[in-house]
């Protein structure tokens, strides 16, 4: 089948929506599907830089259409689905309500995919008018409980066949063959000595100043966080330095294909997320999210402490993780937490081994898989 894919994201970028959108449209591919990416920009890179920056093994075609911002995407959208049509798309998943919209008035069938609320004036507007019409479709909620608030605040329930539930998932690939904390920190250089790793963006809500008190109280322990956005690395490299928390080591930007290699590096992984969590575009995700990182750190094989969302509860449990009041409160938890996860190596190894086999229904291609099944 061929699959017009139109996603709003900036590409490339390092932000996790367009991690995502790369990662769904190689795993329709991977399933059989013909894929035509199409995207808001002026600039097409080239693939190798795309996989390179996203971790992508199988391609697929990846086309930059011109959009002015201040349309708020209808121009994109109309022209996405006016080079679909041309291309002979066959069905269009999208994250984009007005592409969405259209492709249903034009009689394409078509996949939405869900990550929070509709926003603004007119985002709810046009969830109620994809949910009414009559054309073929599937809504790909992220969690259950996206689903639920959707259902509530905007009247709405779905027939069961026009409803999914899809987590977001991870490249198992990437992640075979991982070498031992020891090894992984040789090959990249890291100090030497237990270590407890933060992977991702460090936008408000993440946790950043719970991590910075947990090396605070344990100087013995190494703190690895990898990824953030320049201006937010640079303000908390000044922070550890004001602090003298030599035990912080900041590495920036790294390409999605090198995370699981720094992962692999920690013996613990963190995910202190707070009650407000705020995403590239926004907004407080969580009620509802679904982490990318929460299955890259199951995949990755190491302890997971989490902080205890009711949404995260839908993958995590006591029996894959140790769970925590999430920041500001809780901090003396958290650091209990730490120090029996340090001292416990066979506490680590039993729930890292009950995590790697939990997430093993959370590969991209089966994902992939499923929301196409039976549509």
């Amino acid at each position: 089948m061929k699959i017009a894919c139109i996603s709003a994201s900036q590409v490339p970028s390092g932000t996790a929506n367009s991690i995502q959108a790369m990662k769904v449209c190689q795993s329709l591919a991977q399933t059989g599907q013909e894929v035509c990416l199409l995207l808001p920009g002026k600039v097409p890179a080239p693939w190798p830089a795309l996989a390179e920056q996203y971790g992508l093994q199988t391609p697929f075609q990846v086309r930059w259409l011109q959009s002015r911002r201040v349309l708020r995407r209808y121009d994109f959208s109309w022209e996405s689905l006016r080079q679909a049509r041309a291309w002979g798309a066959e069905a269009v998943y999208t994250w984009v309500f007005q592409a969405a919209l259209l492709a249903l008035w034009q009689g394409l069938p078509l996949l939405l995919e869900l990550h929070d609320r509709p926003s603004g004036k007119v985002g709810p507007w046009l969830y109620r008018r994809v949910t009414a019409h009559k054309g073929k479709k599937r809504l790909l909620f992220i969690t259950h409980a996206l689903q639920q608030v959707l259902e509530r605040e905007q009247g709405v329930t779905l027939p069961h066949d026009q409803a999914m539930i899809a987590p977001d998932g991870v490249d198992l690939e990437c992640y075979q063959d991982l070498p031992s904390p020891e090894e992984a920190r040789r090959q990249l250089d890291l100090p030497h000595g237990f270590t407890a790793g933060y992977t991702g963006h460090l936008y408000p809500g993440r946790g950043a100043e719970l991590l910075l008190y947990l090396a605070q109280r344990f100087p013995q322990v190494n703190f690895l966080w990898v990824g953030g956005r320049p201006a937010d690395v640079e303000y908390w490299r000044a922070r550890t330095t004001e602090m003298e928390r030599t035990n912080v080591h900041l590495t920036g930007f790294v390409p999605n294909q090198r995370i699981p290699l720094y992962q692999a590096a920690a013996d613990i992984l963190l995910m202190p997320y707070e009650q407000v969590i705020t995403g590239s575009s926004g907004g407080n995700t969580a009620e509802v999210c679904s982490p990318m990182k929460m299955f890259e750190y199951m995949a990755a094989g190491r302890a997971i402490l989490s902080s205890d969302l009711p949404v995260l509860r839908e993958v995590l449990g006591e029996a894959n993780a140790v769970l925590c009041p999430p920041p500001p409160a809780g901090a003396a938890a958290w650091e209990a937490a730490l120090a029996r996860l340090s001292a416990s190596e066979d506490l680590r190894r039993r729930l890292s081994a009950q995590a790697r086999r939990d997430v093993s229904q959370y590969a991209w291609r089966e994902r992939a898989q499923r929301s196409l099944e039976g549509f």
